[in-house]
């Protein structure tokens, strides 16, 4: 049976704005003169009286019930009901209660309920019609108004009158329709992202002794009520254990009754990779915690059943801020009380939704991806934060685009979250060593071998770790399968090289190629990268090529911040970061990236050799050379050279990558039959040429000439008259380095 408080939680439940109070035509002008008396408003969404009664799931009515029930229809024939308690036959009306405002219907109440009313404050009806006729009676006397089907009903105190011919049309939600919405938000809710969920079974979650810094550091953030960033935002690279980190987290504050909803987004499990879900399972777990929040969020779910298909920011609003704030007005429920952490992990791995990315591509439905988390962040922000509300969010995500963006300088969240960069700012390789040691302990036990491993066993595999669990926590995987020898697998991994049938790092190669594979897809997908070849550029970070970051950009045609658009899909493997001469470099934050890049039995479709790398390079250095129309105006020195003009010298300087024994003998028929050695043969015949090459280094020149020497004998047997051109250029400058070198140097450094 329905009770008051699920009424009285439906009214706070958010809506439309109310229309201005209508209007009750006085039919006896006589008595009231000419005019209209307002009818009251609806009462304000907000709760007054949060010990009411609220509905169960099971349709009960919590608190004590009577088996006496009671109706409106029946008050108003109330010879029906001669057991009601009514103290007198004709009582006067006192002033009005809050039931003389419920609309009629056929909605019980419970004996409790009557009496709860009765002990309720009066409320205050407008006062009668300022424009009286002359001898008007200068108060409203309900009881004799001329309303046709009058029956007044009282309890001795307070007055029902229900003749209103002009009856109010919203009906109060009965039990039933407030428990049906609430099964409507479950229906829109992920369980398998929930922190305890039977689907996250053994969520991988730090040890005691493990990841202490960072653990103390995010739960007094979490705990410092009064911070002034009601926001923190933990990036780190994949693998980095951000989701372990909170997994601990969401169990530390649910054992100290803190947790108000945790969200474990997930790119492997559909029920939790999308963000169609993510605002009713936090409002799911929010309402859990308190009976009439929970009436209010099904409430709202009642006045719009569509909310679910609204932006993230109104869904928000409507299931989250407004039910919220509504309790927040009660003064019988002290906010304070109320778990207030609200943790979200993943927030990289959030994807469109099904039903605007089923027919879009790879790289459209990242783009909507991004779109989204965006959106998501963009809802925190307006609706959680811009409130007085009690929350404070806790966000974990790998350093992609979207929440890189919002945390960068004139970022959106860049003054308002509080920023943990996990993999910077915590050295993770004493826990690595912590963690190996104690799994390796374990399996000692169960195989009855304690000493089966040894601390340099555990040494080696930290090392490669490169301060990543994802790498110790795959060894392990591998290590303890259940029917293989742990001795055995451990020597396979610390043995392990490529072209061995076995794969220890399988999780990891999965991890990779699924970065660099997408990736890959985002940046050519861009009209501008037509004819890139991202894996190609890439593979040229991996290499140390020599040439400063700056002038390779230009050699390689590319726009000036060419590093940076390269590896925007990738900061959760990569990072920028300046060298000793202030240009921007590329490092990696996993050691065993480069290895699978560099290794064609696990990279597969991902793999370029070397020789491919160096001959795309090479390629273009002939093709800087031949375009190239500074050869007569170079300055004496580099540093007055420009841009194009220091790229000329060092297209030159390089070209001895010819030896790497790239399949370009195309490509060096055309330089030579262009007159490319010519034009090398004019910059090194000026006065200053051999200085602004090889800045008087006479180790250099020699080299040059000796590696462009073994080209061009490679090239002979296939192009023989191109061979022929270059070799007696080479001979020419040969006999000119010899001629500038000073006596014995050149015989000093072959010692």
């Amino acid at each position: 049976m329905p009770a008051l408080g699920a009424t009285l939680a439906y009214l706070q439940a958010p809506a439309a704005p109310q229309p201005p109070p209508r209007h009750r035509l006085v039919e006896n002008f006589a008595q009231f003169g000419s005019g209209s008396m307002s009818e009251p408003p609806l009462p304000p969404p907000s709760n007054p009286y949060p010990h009411l009664t609220a509905f169960h799931p099971s349709g009960a009515v919590s608190g004590p019930t009577s088996t006496s029930s009671y109706s409106l229809e029946g008050m108003n024939q109330f010879s029906l009901y001669p057991n009601s308690p009514v103290d007198s036959a004709n009582p006067q009306p006192p002033a009005v209660s809050i039931v003389d405002i419920l609309p009629q219907t056929s909605y019980h109440w419970t004996a409790e309920d009557l009496e709860l009313l009765s002990n309720l404050p009066p409320l205050e009806l407008p006062s009668p019609c300022s424009n009286a006729a002359p001898g008007a009676a200068s108060n409203v006397d309900l009881t004799r108004s001329s309303f046709p089907q009058h029956a007044p009903f009282s309890n001795g105190r307070h007055y029902v009158d229900v003749p209103n011919p002009t009856p109010l049309t919203l009906d109060p939600p009965t039990h039933a329709v407030l428990f049906d919405r609430w099964e409507i938000l479950q229906k829109h809710i992920a369980p398998n992202a929930l922190y305890n969920s039977s689907a996250r079974f053994d969520a991988p979650k730090c040890d005691e002794d493990t990841r202490v810094e960072v653990t103390r550091e995010l739960m007094e953030w979490i705990e410092d009520r009064g911070g002034p960033q009601r926001l923190l935002c933990m990036t780190g690279t994949a693998g980095s254990g951000k989701s372990a980190l909170q997994q601990s987290i969401a169990e530390r504050c649910a054992e100290d009754g803190i947790l108000g909803a945790a969200y474990f987004i997930s790119a492997a499990d559909p029920s939790r990779n999308t963000a169609a879900t993510i605002i009713p399972t936090i409002a799911y777990q929010l309402g859990l915690k308190h009976p009439v929040l929970q009436c209010s969020i099904a409430g709202a779910v009642r006045h719009d059943p569509f909310i679910f298909s609204q932006s993230l920011k109104t869904q928000m609003d409507v299931l989250v801020v407004r039910p919220f704030v509504s309790l927040g007005g009660s003064e019988e429920y002290d906010i304070s009380t109320f778990p207030y952490a609200i943790l979200i992990d993943g927030l990289d791995e959030c994807q469109g939704d099904p039903s605007t990315t089923t027919n879009l591509g790879r790289v459209k439905a990242k783009y909507n991806a991004e779109d989204r988390q965006a959106e998501l962040l963009s809802a925190i922000k307006n609706s959680l934060l811009n409130h007085d509300l009690p929350f404070r969010v806790f966000v974990a995500s790998r350093p992609e685009l979207p929440i890189n963006t919002a945390l960068g300088a004139g970022g959106t969240l860049c003054e308002l979250a509080y920023h943990i960069q996990l993999s910077n700012q915590y050295d993770a390789t004493d826990d690595m060593r912590r963690y190996l040691r104690r799994r390796f302990q374990d399996i000692g036990l169960r195989i009855g071998q304690p000493d089966w491993f040894t601390e340099g066993n555990i040494e080696s595999l930290v090392r490669a770790g490169s301060g990543q669990f994802v790498y110790v926590a795959t060894v392990f995987k591998y290590v303890s399968e259940r029917r293989a020898s742990p001795v055995h697998m451990l020597k396979t991994v610390l043995n392990w090289t490529p072209g061995q049938a076995t794969r220890p790092f399988e999780a990891l190669d999965i991890l990779y190629t699924n970065i660099l594979s997408n990736a890959k897809e985002a940046y050519e997908a861009v009209d501008a990268h037509s004819g890139r070849d991202f894996l190609l550029l890439l593979n040229m970070v991996r290499f140390d090529l020599g040439v400063f970051r700056d002038l390779l950009n230009a050699l390689l045609n590319l726009e000036h911040n060419a590093l940076e658009i390269l590896t925007l899909d990738l900061r959760s493997l990569l990072y920028l970061r300046e060298d000793k001469s202030g240009t921007m470099d590329v490092a990696s934050y996993h050691k065993s990236l480069f290895d699978f890049m560099a290794e064609e039995n696990r990279a597969k479709d991902l793999y370029v050799p070397a020789s491919r790398v160096y001959a795309h390079v090479t390629k273009c250095y002939m093709q800087h050379i031949i375009e190239s129309t500074d050869l007569h105006s170079l300055p004496d020195k580099r540093e007055d050279m420009s841009v194009s003009e220091r790229c000329l010298i060092t297209a030159i300087a390089e070209l001895e990558s010819l030896n790497r024994r790239a399949a370009i003998d195309d490509e060096i028929v055309d330089f030579t039959h262009k007159g490319g050695w010519h034009k090398i043969d004019m910059v090194l015949s000026k006065p200053s040429g051999f200085d602004i090459i090889f800045s008087n280094d006479w180790d250099e020149p020699f080299e040059w000439i000796s590696n462009l020497g073994h080209a061009a004998g490679d090239l002979k047997q296939r192009r023989p008259e191109a061979a022929a051109i270059m070799s007696e250029y080479l001979e020419k400058w040969e006999t000119f380095f010899d001629e500038m070198c000073p006596e014995g140097e050149d015989d000093s450094n072959a010692d």
